[in-house]
């Protein structure tokens, strides 16, 4: 079992700030779903968790709309744009899962780690 974070590296964000959105996709996938059997599986062992990237916008609805649809568990971050963005919300990242290898491989299998 583990989880995807997936950051948009278009934005250019800084380092700690693809931290931070990482850290809130992770708790709110977790915290939204924790009666969910994946959830409480992955949350007894080692709650594995790897970062990936897209390039833009689009590419990280198209991985979450294939997540949703493979009905996995998908929590998206949008940051207020209060320290970057210019103020304005802007959508940052993702976390997918829990789930198995053979759930996730087919829908982030082929992104690049971060």
């Amino acid at each position: 079992m583990k989880q995807i974070i997936v950051i948009r590296k278009d934005l250019g964000m800084r380092r700690g700030k693809e931290i931070s959105q990482g850290a809130h996709a992770a708790l709110k996938a977790t915290i939204e779903n924790l009666d969910h059997p994946s959830v409480k599986e992955w949350l007894s062992g080692s709650f594995t968790k790897i970062a990936v990237t897209v390039d833009s916008e689009q590419e990280l609805h198209d991985v979450m709309n294939a997540a949703r649809e493979a009905g996995l568990i998908v929590a998206d971050i949008v940051d207020a744009g209060r320290t970057e963005f210019n103020g304005v919300p802007t959508l940052t990242c993702a976390a997918i899962g829990p789930a198995s290898n053979q759930e996730l491989d087919p829908i982030t299998g082929g992104l690049k780690l971060r």
